[in-house]
């Protein structure tokens, strides 16, 4: 089962040591940074550890302020790729942000360059804006 865990003491450091490609393609922050960020922006930003059973397999982080509600930096670990884990995942994201916070939009900002990410959030029903921001364009859902 996949499920959205808090980070804390007991699992930040397995978080840190996540291995994804598109960390070192700087199409995503990495988590070390994703998680300092969160600190700082404690209020809206929220960062949770993808989990499969009892294994860590990813990581994301969520903005919620200003009823904008973004999937901000989202990945899978390489070892977990390919699986449907990131699908499953994303959807959990999306539920959250929608029985949370009520959100009637979910935005992520994608790398332009990033055309794998585009094609997965294209198949979760996201689509494309007018919004480009530092070379990331912002796909968008609808909820309601």
């Amino acid at each position: 089962m996949i499920e959205l865990r808090t980070i804390n003491e007991n699992n930040y450091t397995d978080c840190l040591n996540l291995k994804a490609s598109v960390a070192n393609e700087n199409f995503v922050d990495s988590v070390a940074y994703s998680l300092a960020e969160a600190w700082v922006h404690y209020k809206d930003t929220k960062p949770f550890a993808i989990y499969a059973d009892e294994t860590m397999i990813g990581f994301v982080s969520m903005y919620v302020g200003e009823e904008n509600y973004q999937i901000i930096n989202f990945l899978i670990d390489d070892a977990y790729q390919k699986k449907g884990y990131g699908t499953a995942a994303a959807k959990l994201c999306i539920d959250f942000l929608y029985k949370e916070y009520k959100a009637r939009r979910v935005s992520a900002p994608v790398n332009q360059r990033h055309t794998a990410a585009q094609k997965f959030w294209t198949k979760l029903g996201f689509a494309y804006s007018d919004s480009v921001e530092d070379g990331y364009v912002f796909m968008r859902l609808n909820l309601v």
